[in-house]
């Protein structure tokens, strides 16, 4: 029986609500979301349902989750006991404990290969990667104003970006033709797009390698993308939460690399969103970081952080974890050892059944091609498609517009967010559905 996808619209209440609460701009009537609640409704299982929808379309990162409960339980006493608890249960500085934002500056070096360095003292602790990024928005831009953000994208920024803020976001399209690089006249053309229509453009948001595309953008590459921030005068968010989930460590290259290269020139417009939830698969922690070389930034910042608070108790115990250096170096080193494993477990499962997909290397999901099964090169077809692998293939994956992806017929498929045993099985359904599908 085919799965009903439709968003529920419950009816309109008797007392208004504020135009944010009514606006359409929270996102999820898209495919991506959709796809979520297919899965909740009948989830895959092993053993009590074999026959469940795989989720494919969740960034998640399971793969190293044995090693965090192993330090946990072999670390148990270092948690908070009855000495601790009165600086921990009363408040605290609202941008993040000091051990915590010394704990964090040093593991984002970690990340980087210490090819870069980060005051704890612009660190400023929020509420995940979301409200980081939201934080940042309603920092650099006022409602009207809009951010170039470019294709494909994460579905969840037309959420993040846009719902509260009252922020536009105007896209940057970058196609397959050069496997979608951003490149400057691309940059340009969207800056010029949104003059023509009297929108005022404050920022740009890349995202590096957290794109859907699992790919990292070069130090050449980040060096033009400066340039053309630096030319336009507006500011440069570099989304960097999948840092550490490059296979390896000398492929990321950071935008503060690329600052300290140029003797942090031009830095006061450099603002970097890091956190903990792929690289040490924890988003239900809710770990996010601003990092920004902008003083006054920052202290609108650390005003506004009061709103994504998280608890002492969370600081003190992932304090304590990042600290512990030796744990780090082998978490870091194994977690990108099997993100590999897992990404060419992937694309050799998808290649032996002739489905093409970019070169990544980095990220939790690959960029795959199904164009070839398009009836007619059209969103709708892709949608099409994507309800007939959802519906009788029990996959959900994220098509290619739901990304804004200009390209009909690309999907992004995550594999770090369940076993090799489950990924095994959710190639053998897509390739039982090629068959199906080709002559």
């Amino acid at each position: 029986m085919a799965i009903d996808i439709k968003i529920e619209i419950e009816k309109k209440p008797s007392v208004r609500l504020s135009k944010v609460a009514v606006s359409e701009t929270h996102g999820e009537d898209s495919p991506y979301f959709a796809g979520w609640k297919a899965y909740d409704e009948n989830p895959y299982h092993e053993t009590c349902n074999p026959s469940g929808v795989i989720q494919m379309g969740l960034a998640e990162n399971q793969v190293s989750f044995d090693m965090l409960e192993q330090y946990l339980d072999q670390n148990s006493n270092n948690g908070i006991s009855s000495s601790g608890f009165r600086e921990n249960a009363l408040f605290q500085d609202y941008h993040g404990l000091l051990c915590f934002r010394k704990a964090m500056a040093s593991f984002m070096e970690q990340i980087r290969g210490g090819r870069a360095k980060f005051n704890p003292e612009r660190v400023v602790i929020t509420a995940g990667a979301t409200a980081a990024n939201e934080l940042l928005t309603f920092i650099i831009a006022n409602p009207g104003d809009a951010l170039l953000v470019p294709t494909p994208y994460y579905p969840g920024f037309d959420r993040d970006l846009r719902w509260r803020t009252g922020v536009k976001i105007v896209p940057v399209h970058c196609d397959s033709s050069n496997n979608f690089e951003i490149t400057p006249a691309a940059l340009d053309a969207a800056y010029e797009e949104a003059e023509a229509n009297n929108i005022s453009v404050r920022g740009l948001l890349i995202t590096n390698p957290s794109n859907p595309l699992g790919a990292t953008i070069k130090h050449a590459a980040l060096e033009q993308i400066l340039d053309f921030a630096v030319r336009r005068n507006i500011h440069l968010v570099s989304d960097e939460i999948y840092s550490g989930s490059a296979f390896s460590p000398d492929e990321f290259v950071s935008v503060a690399e690329v600052l300290e290269s140029r003797g942090y020139r031009d830095s006061e417009r450099v603002h970097i969103v890091y956190s903990l939830s792929k690289d040490l698969g924890l988003p239900g922690f809710r770990v996010g970081t601003i990092y920004s070389y902008n003083d006054d930034v920052l202290t609108t910042a650390r005003r506004m952080s009061s709103f994504t608070l998280i608890s002492s108790q969370t600081q003190q115990l992932l304090a304590t974890m990042l600290s512990d250096v030796d744990f780090t170096q082998n978490y870091i080193k194994t977690n990108r050892q099997r993100l590999n494993k897992r990404y060419d477990m992937i694309i050799d499962g998808l290649g032996e059944i002739g489905i093409e997909c970019l070169n990544g290397n980095a990220g939790l999901f690959c960029w795959m091609n199904l164009s070839s099964l398009l009836k007619e090169t059209s969103k709708e077809e892709e949608l099409e498609l994507w309800k007939l692998i959802l519906n009788e293939v029990k996959l959900n994956i994220s098509p290619g517009s739901s990304c804004h992806c200009s390209d009909p017929g690309w999907f992004r498929v995550c594999f770090a967010n369940m076993s090799e045993q489950t990924l095994q099985i959710a190639l053998t359904r897509l390739g039982e559905f090629m068959k199906r599908r080709r002559p």
